[in-house]
Order: structure tokens, then C-alpha cells, then sequence
């Protein structure tokens, strides 16, 4: 189970003769939250003439935009399916325009929103979450240069360490690379470190 989203909120900028549109993106898991960072942004840039947004939520299948104002089918609609090409899910967009005294058009408007969503998400930093294995790896003293040289090169991300009369090793990984690490731990500590499953969790990944 995977599905592509934005790591953290994010926000970036640019102008297009004269107007100056302002692209911010924020992870959500639901439509309250898509409501209130819309709300928040309607607050910051209240003399703007404009605040796009667009949102797409996995939970109900979710996807609303809106033109506020703008002329219908060229503001709205560019973000959203800039998210959609994107493979963006559980993610907000606004688009702030504030308007320079020079008309786009409606081809022009509709280029100026989908650069404002992809900087947005260029901002917010697209990732690929991942349903990974919580994974627990105690071993002694001297086998901990070894282990932790491993677990990385095997595919796994260190979540943390506890060094008591052992050390214990947190981390995570994709399933499907549990095999590999197994064989890669009894070989180099002969059989004595011990692996522990913790269960699953969504985790970011870069995006392929």
C-alpha cells in the first residue's frame, strides 16, 4: 500500500506581468483541515483578488476546487489537475494572485495557475508513502559497528538507537527488502543479533 503526497507546507512565488501569484501546499488528511489552512490563507493575503484553491483527499475519494472569482475552467481546474498529474492525494493548494492592471486571457491564466500548483508542490516536497515494517534489531557492543552499517544498505532507516547493556536499533523498511536484511544480519553477527517486528506504519519515500 503507497500513495504519493507532500512531506511538510511549503510555499513559493513568482510574477507574470505584473500579477504576483503565491503557490502554498500543505499535507491534510481531511476536508476540515483542507478548510481551515484555505481559511488561514483567505486571512494572510485578505486584499488579494484571488485565492484558488483545489484539494484531493483518499479518504471518500475527495477532489474540490474552486476559481474564486476567476474566469470559470482556468483557475481551479489547472491546480487541481496539476495535482492529479502529479499523483498528489491528501494534499491542499492555494493559488494567491494579486492582481497587475494586465489582463492574462484565459490560455494565459490557465498556464499561470498550473505553474503556481507545481511550484507549490515543488515547495512542499513530493513523497512517497509507504505502509514499511516497524523493525527492532538488538545485538552487543561489538556487533553494533557492523549492524548499523548494514541496515542502510539494505534498505532500512534508522528511527532511533538505545544503548543499554545492549544496543537496540529502531527502524523501518519496505517488506519486501526484510529478506535481504535477515540473511545480511546472520551473516555478519552469526546468528546472534535479534530481529523483532513492531508491526506497520505509513512512512515518506522519495519519489521514483
Amino acid at each position: 500500500m503507497e500513495y504519493i503526497t507532500v512531506r511538510a507546507e511549503g510555499s513559493d512565488q513568482f510574477t507574470e506581468k505584473k500579477s504576483r501569484f503565491i503557490g502554498s501546499c500543505k499535507p491534510v488528511k481531511t476536508e476540515e483541515e483542507a478548510l481551515e489552512f484555505i481559511a488561514g490563507l483567505k486571512t494572510k493575503y485578505w486584499d488579494a483578488n484571488h485565492n484558488v484553491y483545489a484539494y484531493i483527499l483518499r479518504e471518500g475519494n475527495i477532489q474540490r476546487f474552486s476559481d474564486d472569482g476567476e474566469p470559470q475552467g482556468t483557475a481551479g481546474i489547472p491546480v487541481i489537475d496539476t495535482m492529479k498529474k502529479s499523483g498528489v492525494t491528501d494534499a491542499v493548494i492555494v493559488a494567491t494572485r494579486y492582481f497587475g492592471g494586465i489582463l492574462l486571457g484565459g490560455g494565459g491564466l490557465i498556464r499561470a495557475y498550473s505553474h503556481t500548483a507545481s511550484i507549490a508542490l515543488g515547495a512542499a516536497e513530493r513523497v512517497r508513502m509507504k505502509q514499511c515494517l516497524k523493525l527492532g534489531i538488538s545485538c552487543s557492543y561489538d556487533s553494533y559497528g557492523r549492524v548499523q552499517a548494514i541496515v542502510p544498505e539494505c534498505g532500512g532507516i534508522v528511527d532511533g538507537t538505545e544503548f543499554t547493556d545492549k544496543v537496540t536499533i529502531s527502524m523501518h523498511m519496505e517488506p519486501e527488502l526484510l529478506e535481504g536484511l535477515m540473511r545480511r544480519l546472520a551473516d555478519a553477527t552469526a546468528g546472534r543479533a535479534a530481529l523483532e517486528q513492531a508491526g506497520e506504519e505509513f512512512y515518506p519515500l522519495p519519489v521514483e
